[in-house]
């Protein structure tokens, strides 16, 4: 009996033991977890700071690059407006007092250059007004737009067309309309000094929740892996980033270029 007992005490003992060391381990393996995963929301949350920290910054940057390019922007509009615009204006008038003191035989030979001076005077007023930020908010983004494929359509190309799908919805920051102006501007640009396209179009679609915006020459085209890095593509992405834009440009060789812009309005 005594044996019998003492086993019974032996063995209630060992079940304590192990009750007790898997209790133990039970609460140091939670421990562990715990930790582990209060350690990895730490980390998680100093690393979304960091990033948050890095974004803010580099919006900070795009937005001071951004205002200082408009601003030098418009001054060059205001130097073209005042002053080379004065000069062409002035010469104008100089040409045009020559031809009433010349015969008849002479003042045909002054034709060419005075159309000449004339269509350089137009060109210049017309690039300084695109250039000026308040002029584009005045007459508005759709205008502007078109505008500027007018002034392209005379200087180069066979068409220049706006299309415009959809009900137009008002852009509730206005100096979106500016950003966007200026990424098409540098889309047109480029189209100007490098596609040797006949043709450009850009379209407007617009939805309740967003604007779609197509830009297309057909021009030479390109290996966009060689060009993914370029300045005007970089410029054009920082633009959009700023507005919560999406911004994809596609191109092949001999295939022209095609620039899709996604705005959303909310």
């Amino acid at each position: 009996m005594v044996q019998t007992g003492e086993r019974l005490a032996s063995t209630a003992s060992e079940r304590y033991l192990l009750v007790y060391m898997i209790t133990v381990l039970v609460i140091v393996t939670s421990l562990v977890i715990i930790f582990f995963i209060v350690f990895q929301r730490r980390k998680n949350k100093l690393l979304l700071d960091q990033i948050e920290k890095q974004k803010a910054f580099e919006e900070e940057i795009a937005q001071a690059q951004t205002e200082t390019q408009e601003q030098t922007l418009k001054n060059i509009g205001w130097e073209l407006h005042d002053n080379v615009g004065q000069l062409l204006s002035f010469a104008s008038m100089q040409l045009s007092i020559l031809k009433m003191q010349v015969t008849d035989d002479v003042k045909e030979k002054f034709k060419d250059t005075s159309e000449a001076l004339s269509n350089s005077l137009r060109e210049v007023r017309a690039l300084s007004k695109t250039l000026n930020n308040d002029v584009i908010l005045n007459i508005g983004f759709e205008k502007s737009v078109t505008n500027e494929l007018d002034r392209l359509k005379k200087m180069k190309f066979t068409s220049a067309e706006l299309e415009i799908k959809g009900d137009k919805v008002d852009f509730k920051n206005r100096k979106h309309e500016i950003i966007i102006f200026r990424i098409l501007q540098e889309f047109l640009s480029n189209s100007v000094k490098y596609s040797e396209a006949k043709n450009i179009g850009i379209t407007l679609n617009y939805k309740p929740e967003n604007l779609t915006i197509i830009a297309t020459d057909d021009g030479k085209g390109f290996d966009i892996n060689k060009i993914e890095q370029g300045s005007g593509l970089i410029n054009m992405k920082s633009r959009a980033a700023l507005i919560n834009a999406t911004l994809d440009l596609k191109s092949k060789p001999n295939e022209g270029v095609k620039l899709v812009i996604n705005y959303p309005f909310s």
